[in-house]
């Protein structure tokens, strides 16, 4: 199993919090305190392919160690204790370490620290993948030291795990906080914010049915409008001192049953009221001096809403607020926004509707104050909100509720913005199984250009070039329409790169296909596979990130490129008339300072970000522009071309702006993804988890990216006779112009 996986997994293993005496650590550590047979104050985690044992003849100090065994089939075992969080800087976890006949995997150490918020990654996180223990090995001690940040931390994990074949023995484990024992330290009393106190509505929001009549929809929009305005602007609320989705179902059951709307606003102000005085003050909050956008808070006076609710409203909008808030944050080290304390209530395969308006409610107000790119959206964000009011109420299972939630994640026009983690109904609906095929749309046709498997794919009949008119008697053209509202991307060039991953899925073991081939209209019946079986995900990268194509042009893949190769290849490159730099990938690191400044002759700017707020949600302010390069007499002197196309997204293209700052560069392929800027997770009910471009990436003069994308200079399209001939069209007249120059 990939270290990745264990990741993954780890990250689903429940929180144990236990306390323990100071005197208890040597014993608890040294797995001395047995019960059953299972050390106390250990849990583990281990599938039918391993076995846990306690040990009294194999130990390195004391009565007992822990073993872990390999008995069949794949995957890990792993024991593990839960700490308290602690105050410091580092944290080191040492323990001893044997092992007999460790093949195809490794054994090591783990630790892991977790985040008060369930929609946050793990703080820090190492469990030795790259340096594991193999083979067999005496008693040996290791260790792993981390970066702790006790303001942001639940719980701490500790443990031991074997991978693949072998055994592995563990003992005396031992914890320092900045070299003091933790026996010696006392854990940090956290204190509970008031909102995670609230339980009242953790198994169902006790709403289930609205009349979705006008009257009820535009007080549900008036509602999602106020919630998420008050959630981000009203002071007690950025305290943590309510639960804002469980206050959203005390409130709703009361605005439906309002009967005009004075009735209404008179609910909103008592409401608010509730939520405690404020400190109103027009000049509180400091307007930055590099301001990009303001909020969209308008609706606020424009909405005949009664005076007394408006002025509540403003005074709320100009209130002093902090720079820390319960439920948002901003990354330190990037700017972009950190959705704090968001439950993902997981277990609700389809919530119930109150639960369904919560999703509704907020993944509009992230939009509405913290997406970046709102302005792209080019429709009235409002009006999309009261469209999915009812299309919310209206899905009747998890497939409908999934779906109806990619169509909203769709309208933002942003291609981070999806479902990300396993979902199962969009799975089946997309399908489970796949073909060997793979497609692409060109010239306008979904045409094949490789397969995943090429022993499986000569099965299928299918060659390079065949072009697909339909898939199971339904024809491309009306298989690209079913599929464009539930394919969220930030242009219709990477809506076809999507929706061509998906031509070919299905849940059925065959797939019927007709295809165009030496004129004439031929079938086929293409058997599917799992991902598993071809692959999908885990292509082989290329073979090396740099080669000489001829004496004078030199080819850089920036997709197996990393920093270290670029001192390496230099020598090579530095003379040559012509440098192609491909970005038609995603970057495996991020050498575009290294390689920068061998291209160019002097720090020049290549980039500059807009950024969110948390003490006036809506607001985004310029940075400074950001330089690449540094000053060189001996910068390359040749012509840089960058190649892109669809698949260049996000970091590759953040890559291919550094780039064109050479002084003799040029952009060469066709429209990339235009989606920038760091991403920002959070979870919708239903465990549904989605992300944004959390900042604004534009070029130093302004000019936009998203939705845009690099635009070449030079535009070149793979065509199908291309395809059939195995032909690189993009590369090929790269080389031509340097060749001509």
């Amino acid at each position: 199993m990939k270290p990745f996986s264990i990741t993954c997994l780890f990250l689903l293993l429940s929180l144990i919090v236990y306390g323990q005496e100071k005197n208890d650590f040597s014993k608890l550590f040294g797995f001395e305190l047995i019960e059953n047979n299972v050390p106390i104050g250990w849990k583990f985690s281990l599938n039918k392919d391993y076995v846990l044992q306690i040990d009294s003849t194999q130990v390195y100090g004391g009565k007992y160690a822990t073993s872990i065994t390999y008995s069949s089939g794949e995957g890990f075992g792993s024991i593990f204790s839960v700490l308290p969080n602690y105050s410091g800087k580092k944290i080191t976890v040492s323990a001893f370490v044997k092992t007999e006949n460790v093949t195809e995997g490794y054994a090591g150490l783990w630790v892991r620290i977790d985040p008060t918020s369930s929609s946050e990654k793990s703080i820090a996180f190492d469990n030795m993948s790259n340096k594991g223990i193999k083979g067999t090995t005496d008693w040996t001690r290791y260790e792993i030291t981390l970066d702790l940040n006790p303001e942001k931390t639940s719980n701490i994990f500790i443990g031991a795990l074997l991978v693949g074949k072998g055994k592995m023995w563990v003992d005396d484990f031992a914890v320092t906080i900045d070299g003091k024992d933790i026996a010696e330290l006392t854990p940090i009393q956290q204190t509970i914010a008031p909102a995670k106190q609230d339980k009242e509505f953790d198994t169902g929001s006790k709403i289930s049915s609205i009349s979705m009549d006008q009257n009820n929809i535009e007080n549900l929009k008036f509602l999602g409008l106020i919630w998420g305005f008050l959630k981000y602007y009203h002071p007690s609320i950025a305290k943590g001192n309510y639960n804002w989705d469980y206050e959203l179902f005390r409130v709703l059951p009361k605005v439906l049953k309002t009967k005009n709307k004075n009735e209404r606003d008179k609910l909103f102000v008592e409401w608010i009221s509730a939520l405690g005085e404020v400190n109103g003050n027009l000049n509180s909050q400091p307007v930055s001096k590099n301001l990009k956008s303001e909020p969209d808070l308008n609706w606020i006076d424009d909405s005949n809403l009664s005076e007394e609710l408006v002025e509540l409203l403003r005074k709320i909008k100009s209130s002093e607020r902090a720079n820390e808030h319960y439920y948002i944050g901003m990354h330190p080290s990037v700017g972009n926004p950190e959705f704090k304390n968001e439950e993902a209530y997981s277990s609700m395969a389809f919530p119930d509707l109150g639960y369904r308006l919560l999703a509704l409610y907020r993944y509009w107000n992230v939009i509405q104050y913290f997406f970046p790119y709102k302005d792209l959206i080019e429709e009235d964000w409002k009006n999309v909100l009261e469209e999915f009011i009812p299309k919310l109420e209206n899905t009747k299972n998890e497939t409908e509720y999934a779906l109806t939630v990619l169509e909203l994640i769709g309208r933002i026009h942003d291609t981070h913005a999806n479902i990300w983690a396993y979902n199962k109904p969009i799975n089946e609906y997309f399908g489970l199984y796949y073909t060997p095929v793979k497609t692409a749309f060109i010239e306008g046709q979904a045409v094949v250009t490789g397969f995943y498997n090429e022993n499986l794919a000569k099965h299928s009949g299918m060659v390079l070039g065949d072009i697909i008119t339909k898939v199971n008697g339904v024809s491309t053209e009306n298989f690209i329409k079913d599929r464009l509202k539930f394919t969220p991307a930030s242009n219709y060039a990477t809506q076809l790169r999507d929706i061509s991953n998906n031509l070919l899925r299905s849940n059925d073991t065959v797939i019927s296909v007709e295809f165009f081939r030496d004129k004439k209209i031929q079938q086929a019946y293409l058997n599917t596979y799992s991902d598993k079986d071809l692959n999908i995900y885990y292509q082989n990268a290329p073979d090396t990130s740099f080669k000489l194509l001829n004496s004078d042009i030199a080819y850089i893949n920036n997709g197996s490129l990393k920093k270290s190769h670029v001192k390496e290849f230099w020598k090579d490159l530095k003379n040559t008339k012509g440098l192609i730099i491909d970005n038609r990938n995603y970057p495996s690191d991020f050498p575009i300072f290294e390689l920068s400044n061998y291209l160019l002759p002097q720090p020049t700017p290549f980039v500059k970000f807009t950024f969110g707020s948390i003490n006036s949600a809506g607001t985004f302010s310029w940075s400074e522009a950001l330089h690449t390069g540094k000053q060189n007499d001996d910068y390359y002197k040749g012509k840089v071309l960058i190649l892109v196309n669809e698949i260049s997204q996000s970091s590759s293209e953040y890559h291919a702006m550094a780039y064109q700052t050479h002084p003799n560069a040029s952009v060469v392929g066709s429209t990339t993804a235009a989606a920038d800027g760091n991403i920002s997770f959070f979870y919708l009910p239903g465990g549904i988890r989605t992300a944004i471009s959390g900042i604004g990436i534009y070029y130093p003069d302004g000019r936009g990216t998203q939705r845009i994308g690099i635009v070449p200079d030079i535009e070149v399209k793979p065509t199908i006779q291309g395809i059939k001939e195995g032909k690189d069209e993009v590369l090929e007249k790269a080389i031509q112009i340097l060749n001509e120059e």
